[in-house]
């Protein structure tokens, strides 16, 4: 794709769009065409040069092997966010983020593992062997609180070594905690971020689901490429 047609696709998306000046954050200003009654207007071409960054560093992490996890806990993004990891069998995490997922993997892994266990109990027929119907019950909550917690990270071993977050800003603990550990971030961001804590920042409308969908398919693809890749050269 060349970058007149990702930038008209932006366009159509309204990618473009920025919030209101007065929640502009002072690091996106380079970013920026202008405004436009009153609401930042941001410029394409460099969004999009932003996104090809991007892709390079997905595209590579993936030729390595390395783990991406996409986090995106926002209403408006989350189906997506979940949608396109899935598509190329990446952890996500949609739901909510929990204190810690990064900073203390050993306690979250405790986490996961007993899902995976209710899980293959579950599977084997073995709940409705080994428990009354008052258990299950019991059990069945546990169950689904784990899905909802942490069902998108079951393959995580250990610490990603690299995530894209889609607004940054509403999932503040998850940038903390990867620039804890020193976790590269893809952001996609609007103009209240500040974009000087992230690794590799796309500023765009992160509001709007067609905006952020053109982005995180650029990703994926470019993702499945270096995967596509890697399976090549071995």
């Amino acid at each position: 794709m060349t970058n007149k047609t990702l930038i008209d696709k932006l366009f159509g998306a309204g990618a473009h769009f920025g919030f209101k000046k007065s929640r502009r954050h002072p690091s996106v200003k380079p970013y920026l065409y202008g405004t436009k009654q009153g609401n930042d207007i941001f410029d394409l071409e460099k969004s999009v040069e932003l996104i090809e960054n991007a892709k390079t560093v997905i595209s590579d992490a993936a030729k390595a092997g390395k783990t991406v996890l996409f986090v995106g806990t926002k209403d408006e993004v989350s189906r997506i966010v979940k949608d396109q990891a899935q598509g190329i069998s990446c952890p996500y995490v949609t739901n909510r983020w929990i204190g810690g997922m990064l900073t203390n993997f050993s306690e979250i892994k405790k986490r996961i593992n007993r899902l995976q266990i209710l899980e293959a109990e579950k599977a084997s027929g073995e709940q409705e062997r080994k428990y009354t119907k008052k258990e299950r019950v019991l059990i069945g909550r546990e169950y689904d609180k784990l899905v909802f917690n942490f069902g998108g990270i079951q393959t995580l071993e250990k610490n990603p070594d690299l995530m894209v977050i889609v607004d940054a800003k509403h999932d503040t603990i998850a940038l903390q905690e990867a620039n804890d550990r020193k976790i590269p971030v893809i952001g996609v961001v609007s103009s209240d971020n500040n974009i000087s804590n992230i690794t590799y920042p796309i500023v765009i409308n992160d509001a709007l689901q067609a905006s952020v969908a053109v982005v995180l398919n650029e990703l994926t693809t470019a993702y499945e490429t270096g995967k596509s890749a890697a399976k090549a050269s071995a």
